[in-house]
């Protein structure tokens, strides 16, 4: 499995995973799963029951914060940055492209860090923030 585009060295996002990749997930280190994609959104999408259940045997947290695609709200902004500061090492985000993930990240990092650093950070792991930040990079 490719395990994802690293933002940070706390946060790693990616695509839609499977339950058979939550394994290779928790032998690279990772702390925390969280699925930012909601159940149903695609045919053939695993349930996030089943990667939760994957990461208990696999010793990781999950938390299912999911957000409706084109429709992100500031608690869910909230909830995602709350979830990275509770983790207790890295955390492994996904949803339908690894976008959404990287759009509540920004979000949260443009509390502390400079509009365009986050940008050029997004960029750098394949993510386009500017639109969402309101400012080209």
């Amino acid at each position: 499995m490719d395990l994802g585009a690293k933002l940070t060295d706390a946060l790693t996002v990616s695509p839609q995973i499977q339950a058979e990749d939550v394994a290779e997930i928790a032998a690279a280190g990772f702390k925390m799963i969280v699925c930012n994609r909601p159940d149903g959104e695609e045919l053939g999408q695993p349930p996030f029951s089943l990667i939760e259940r994957a990461a208990a045997e696999a010793g990781l947290e999950a938390r299912f914060l999911p957000v409706v695609s084109g429709g992100m709200t500031l608690e869910n902004v909230e909830d995602f940055g709350l979830a990275l500061n509770e983790a207790s090492g890295p955390v492994f985000a996904y949803c339908r492209s690894g976008t959404r993930c990287t759009a509540l990240w920004s979000l949260n990092a443009v509390k502390d860090r400079p509009v365009s650093e986050v940008i050029e950070t997004a960029a750098r792991a394949g993510y386009d923030m500017s639109g969402l930040l309101g400012r080209e990079g």
